[in-house]
């Protein structure tokens, strides 16, 4: 029985050593889990604060995003307007008239055979030139990419329009390069010449679109006594306050033109202003009074300008400068030549006394006009072909403005053409510019 009892007792007090044994466990359990729990709080807030700081970069990156994106929707135009006006400040600072020949591989966009304008003058491989390496040149400006002239997109956009040449021979040069390259695309049908052949006009039918030749070498009223050859029977007489009614009585025809002057004003002359002789240039044995031709052309450009700039014409008018020639060893009428078979390169060669003289009046007597021009809504550019023609020496006829001049003398003496240009040449990369500004602005 005692033992029975002290058993009891044992299993009693084992019970309670195991009741406090499990609830002392359960007493740590219980701390544990609270401790746990306290530090798992305790790390979950350090957690925050720690990616708090931690990401903060990362949201300031994406705040930063956000915030220039929304900067951005609003001042987007703003600053597509400031690139829009850097570009179009490019494009004014760009000169398509300053640059460099540079090698054209691929050659002429006509040739003398595929055209049917070109005049005897300047068939120059017609006319047996030997060499073609002046074919193979193009002109880049410096600063702006320059097109090719493109026939379809030009007649294209002509439809229904005239152009006018106004001017000298140069300017007939120049109306045949313009009517060869337009031929791959349409042969322009000749609808009126007067009774020299030396103003003409063409119509291509597909188009409705009209270009003509106006002959007004002084673009002043003139009386001229000179033949095909440039022989004159007398001195021409200029009128230096009327201009030639051949251009002006058809001025607000045209949509288009392109006027010019220059070498013809070099020539011996007589001046009259009021219908009275008021001197002359280069007349020795005339008891006249020596004006030289530095007054006439100031008095004929001034006048012309004048008129284009109180027109209020509708139009794009082009003033083109005069163009030097490059005669070497003489001038046309003494033996000049012209026998370079390559471009210049810059600084190679400058304009000589006279040309410079002309170019002088021409800038200064356009910018005056221009100013005017853009009070009065006249549209008047420059067509600057000055020095990009000084730079050719190689693209003149010289001695093959003749049908084979040396085909029974190989030291025949025969005058040269250093001015006026072969066809194809260098004239065509005229027509990359005139499309450049009238197509382009």
């Amino acid at each position: 029985m005692k033992e029975r009892k002290m058993a009891k007792e044992m299993r009693f007090d084992w019970k309670i050593w195991s009741f406090h044994k499990y609830k002392h466990i359960f007493v740590r359990i219980a701390v544990s889990i609270l401790v746990l729990g306290l530090v798992f709080r305790f790390l979950s807030s350090q957690s925050v604060v720690f990616t708090s700081v931690s990401e903060r970069p990362f949201i300031d990156k994406v705040s930063a995003r956000n915030d220039s994106a929304a900067a951005s929707e609003t001042t987007a135009p703003n600053e597509v307007l400031v690139v829009e006006e850097d570009l179009e400040s490019q494009k004014e600072k760009c000169d398509l008239f300053t640059g460099d020949w540079i090698p054209n591989p691929s050659g002429p966009a006509y040739t003398n055979e595929s055209c049917h304008v070109v005049e005897a003058h300047q068939n120059c491989m017609k006319n047996g030139r030997p060499d073609s390496g002046y074919l193979y040149w193009k002109w880049r400006p410096r600063d702006c990419e320059l097109s090719l002239f493109d026939p379809a997109r030009f007649l294209d956009v002509m439809r229904n329009k005239s152009w006018a040449l106004i001017g000298d021979s140069i300017s007939r040069n120049h109306v045949q390069s313009l009517l060869c390259t337009l031929s791959k695309v349409e042969e322009a049908v000749e609808v009126y010449h007067d009774k020299q052949f030396k103003s003409k006009t063409w119509h291509f039918r597909t188009y409705n679109f009209t270009l003509a030749v106006i002959w007004s070498p002084f673009l002043i009223k003139a009386a001229i006594f000179e033949d095909i050859n440039g022989v004159s029977t007398s001195e021409p007489q200029l009128y230096l306050d009327t201009l030639d009614e051949k251009w002006t009585n058809q001025y607000q025809v045209f949509d288009y033109m392109i006027i010019s002057g220059g070498q013809w004003f070099l020539k011996t002359a007589i001046y009259f202003e009021n219908n009275q002789v008021v001197g002359c240039h280069y007349c020795p044995g005339r008891n006249l009074t020596e004006l030289g031709y530095e007054y006439s052309y100031r008095k004929a450009l001034h006048l012309v300008l004048n008129f284009i700039t109180a027109s209020n014409h509708k139009g794009l008018i082009l003033f083109r400068t005069s163009t030097p020639d490059h005669f070497e060893n003489g001038e046309w009428f003494s033996g000049g030549t012209c026998e370079r078979t390559v471009p210049f390169k810059e600084g190679e060669i400058g304009l000589k006394d006279v040309d410079e003289v002309l170019r002088a009046i021409e800038l200064e007597e356009f910018k005056k006009a221009a100013a005017i021009a853009s009070e009065s809504g006249v549209n008047l550019k420059l067509l600057d072909t000055n020095q990009l023609s000084l730079l050719r020496p190689d693209g003149h006829p010289g001695p093959y403005r003749h049908f084979h001049p040396f085909a029974q003398d190989k030291n025949a003496k025969v005058q040269n053409d250093c001015l006026h240009w072969c066809m194809p040449g260098p004239i065509d990369s005229w027509n990359d510019l005139v499309m450049e500004i009238a197509l382009n602005g």
